[in-house]
């Protein structure tokens, strides 16, 4: 039997952290529990700002496939597993269960770094059997979290995008995007990038216990400015819409877009799969819990009866009547701001097959 050295189940909210537990992943054996014996707290086994643990992931390859019809986009590049952001909602979360750790607070504190991503990847691309498609940066966790700061894992890769003119489109919630205007503004000129920045509500109190290392609302806001002033495609993901809480702001966000220059917007509605259904509930009863029962009832009455709908062409958007409201008002709010529903389609045929020995020069 072995036992986790973060796992168990922490209770409460942690300072700076997004999950209030820290459950065991659906592939484990054992379960525990914590029980009141009387004795004092243990602070060091519990502690108030759990640390961020990195382990290089030794990767053999990076770039995955997928056949989704909800997707515009068939290829994706992950440069890390976990997330610091710490996104309660993280539809994510559950692909930690898969290393053995919990998809709670392991999620955002064990984290998996592929520093060898952008030299996989330049493998990849040369083999004379690869046809060059758009590639996503974002599509599981977030490229530009914290830890790209240091690692630079993202960094590298755009680098090999602006080399090979390979088209990539982002997806992020963080403002350190900016950083990377020096390649993706000469990208842009030739069609090579889009970049879709997903904001959740523009209440910072409320985001900050939502996705706590995230970038605030307003400064993401202000990255959407800074990169159409560059010349970037950029639009906002209005994402998660979480009925109750955030749905209210479907408007406001998409107006402030609009005003940032962003040329498009998007929406995704809550999603709830495996473990993140309890974490999220769990947060609910932290945060919120006057409106916990609210808002999971509307989350049913969305999908299905269910508390998640996995099934291609719903899982994005919902069913429903109000699932159809909410389509109506992000179409009306589009038109209003002459908003596109989308990335425009990125320039395939401009790219280069690089050498597998070549080496970027703009780290």
């Amino acid at each position: 039997m072995v036992m986790k050295t973060t796992g168990g189940d922490h209770g409460g909210a942690s300072k700076g952290r997004g999950a209030p537990a820290n459950p065991e992943g659906r592939f484990e054996s054992t379960v525990r529990e914590s029980v009141e014996d009387g004795w004092p707290a243990d602070r060091e086994a519990q502690p108030s700002r759990p640390p961020t643990v990195v382990t290089i992931e030794p990767a053999k390859t990076v770039l995955s496939r997928h056949d989704s019809p909800d997707l515009n986009f068939a290829q994706s590049v992950n440069p890390y597993r976990g997330c610091e952001h710490g996104c309660v909602y993280c539809y994510a979360r559950p692909s930690h269960a898969y290393l053995g750790l919990s998809p709670g607070l392991d999620f955002e504190t064990r984290l998996f770094a592929k520093e060898g991503a952008a030299d996989l990847l330049r493998a990849e691309i040369s083999n004379p059997g690869y046809r060059c498609e758009p590639i996503n940066i974002g599509s599981n966790t977030d490229g530009y979290q914290p830890l790209e700061r240091e690692r630079r894992i993202t960094r590298s890769l755009i680098v090999l995008f602006h080399e090979t003119s390979h088209p990539v489109g982002i997806v992020t919630k963080n403002a350190l995007v900016e950083r990377d205007i020096d390649l993706l503004a000469p990208m842009a000129t030739k069609g090579l990038v889009a970049v879709s920045i997903s904001v959740t509500t523009l209440d910072n109190g409320l985001a900050h216990r939502l996705e706590p290392r995230a970038s605030a609302p307003m400064r993401r806001l202000e990255a959407v400015r800074r990169l159409a002033e560059a010349g970037v495609p950029v639009g906002v993901n209005v994402a998660p819409v979480i009925p109750f809480l955030t749905d209210h702001e479907v408007e406001p966000i998409i107006e402030a877009a609009a005003q940032a220059g962003a040329k498009w917007a998007s929406w995704t509605l809550l999603r709830l799969p495996w473990e993140v259904k309890d974490l999220f509930r769990e947060w609910l009863e932290t945060h919120v819990p006057l409106k916990a029962a609210h808002v999971m009832s509307r989350v049913r009455e969305m999908r299905g009866g269910k508390d998640n709908d996995p099934r291609f062409g719903t899982r994005m958007t919902g069913e429903g009547i109000f699932a159809d409201l909410l389509r109506r008002r992000v179409d009306k709010a589009r038109r209003e701001h002459g908003l596109g529903k989308g990335p425009p389609v990125l320039e395939t045929t401009a790219f280069v097959r690089p050498s597998k020995a070549g080496q970027g020069r703009l780290f």
